[in-house]
């Protein structure tokens, strides 16, 4: 089916003043592009079937506590991508004639980076390289470009050319041709490259995101995007990222708009955190991020361990705290640059799956999130993941410590988890989120 046309009333009050002369002379027209998101295995299925789990944390390195790696790490505007469980990728090209590139949509950076044929890190000779001697439309900037990761950084030069994102051809973007990535956070992900759909001042080097030129380049109706990520494991569709509007027939109910409390990455006010009723967490209020790029929900280690204890759930992997000592993988959603011992090092988050009996899941209680003085509420069934292994059914925790520093942090990030149950519509033309429940 086409998309609904928005009805006015639909939109939050501000459309009025858009260029486009409010909603009313939109009907009938073109609206937006859509993108349709696939779900895959994620890297930390494929390396768990593997048995190379824990390999991840056996290599030597991991950044010099002392070096500047750490000085550098603080520092950068570093997306907060945890990697290892994303699973839901879509389609973009770049340059004339396009060549294909699969990447992560991520609210929680702001630069397109893919590998560049001359990257000879494994990680890229494993996936899709872009070639500009190949593409007519290609310019050379050559600033360099890097982004810092614990067990090393993406390094690479900027490049400029057209990319299209399902027939929307944005011209002059500039991105990040990575010349080296970090092996154990790539090499066997699912996807080539990111693309960061976060606000300008994020971004590494001020390139401007490809969302920013699409808005400038008048490629798009209204100046919003909206996420859909399918909570269906089976469906053929994954979900879905919009470019210019919203698509009525993925919610149900109206849309409910935040305002956006920080332009950086899509930061929101938390007004409390209830469990089984009762608030718990956040009780006077706390900042959180909506974040395609991070699949699970996170918050101060602390708290997420209260969590995890009151939901019933175990950490199954402490076997592999002893291997970590000082290393950290920023990618993987851990702490770099610990100078204590290592028997006290915080533990991965990432790493360190905590499990439940899923037999207990209509037993457990439902987690609330409140904002803008609305309930956003999501059940056991929804704040918990189901793998299959050996033919058995396990279920871990959807929630993972994660320790932002100040000043960017502390900060609670609504990543997959909650975007499965809560249709998310992203506007840059009044900074707001928009929420309202999936249809699933």
């Amino acid at each position: 089916g086409g998309l609904s046309t928005l009805r006015v009333g639909s939109a939050p009050s501000g459309w009025a003043q858009h260029p486009q002369g409010g909603l009313s002379t939109l009907r009938g027209r073109a609206l937006s592009r859509r993108v349709p998101l696939s779900r895959r295995r994620s890297l930390r299925k494929l390396l768990r079937d593997r048995g190379q789990l824990s390999h991840l944390w056996r290599a030597p390195g991991g950044p010099d506590a002392s070096g500047q790696g750490c000085a550098a790490f603080s520092e950068t505007n570093e997306p907060l991508i945890n990697y290892l469980d994303m699973e839901y990728f879509g389609q973009i090209s770049i340059g004339t004639p396009p060549q294909n590139f699969t990447v992560v949509f991520d609210t929680g950076s702001s630069n397109l980076w893919v590998p560049s044929v001359y990257c000879v890190s494994k990680a890229c000779t494993e996936h899709t390289r872009f070639q500009p001697t190949q593409s007519s439309t290609y310019q050379v900037i050559g600033t360099p470009f890097s982004i810092q990761y614990g067990t090393g950084s993406l390094t690479g030069i900027i490049g400029s050319d057209q990319v299209a994102v399902e027939g929307l051809a944005v011209s002059n973007q500039q991105f990040a041709e990575s010349i080296s990535e970090p092996g154990k956070a790539f090499l066997d992900a699912e996807f080539d490259g990111i693309l960061g759909l976060a606000y300008p001042s994020l971004a590494v080097d001020g390139v401007t995101p490809v969302f920013d030129n699409m808005m400038a380049q008048n490629l798009v109706e209204l100046p919003i995007f909206s996420v859909y990520m399918s909570s269906n494991p089976d469906s053929s569709q994954g979900g879905e990222v919009l470019f210019g509007g919203f698509d009525t027939s993925r919610f149900t109910g109206t849309l409910n708009w935040v305002p956006v409390t920080q332009q950086g990455y899509w930061q929101i006010q938390l007004d409390n955190i209830q469990l089984g009723g009762t608030v718990t967490f956040c009780a006077n209020g706390c900042q959180a991020i909506v974040d395609t790029g991070t699949s699970l929900i996170t918050g101060p280690t602390k708290e997420i361990k209260e969590l995890q204890n009151l939901i019933g759930a175990v950490s199954v992997d402490g076997e592999v705290r002893a291997r970590v000592g000082t290393g950290g993988d920023k990618a993987l959603g851990t702490l770099p640059c610990w100078k204590g011992p290592p028997w006290a090092a915080p533990e991965p988050p990432a790493l360190f799956q905590y499990t439940v009996e899923c037999s207990n899941l209509s037993a457990m209680p439902d987690l609330t999130i409140t904002i803008n003085g609305l309930p956003y509420t999501l059940s056991a069934q929804a704040y918990t993941l189901m793998e299959y292994a050996d033919g058995m059914a396990f279920c871990t925790s959807g929630f993972q410590g994660s320790d932002i520093p100040p000043p960017t942090g502390p900060l609670w990030i609504l990543g997959d988890v909650f975007i499965r149950q809560f249709y998310s519509v992203f506007d840059r033309g009044n900074n707001m989120v928009g929420l309202a429940p999936a249809v699933p």
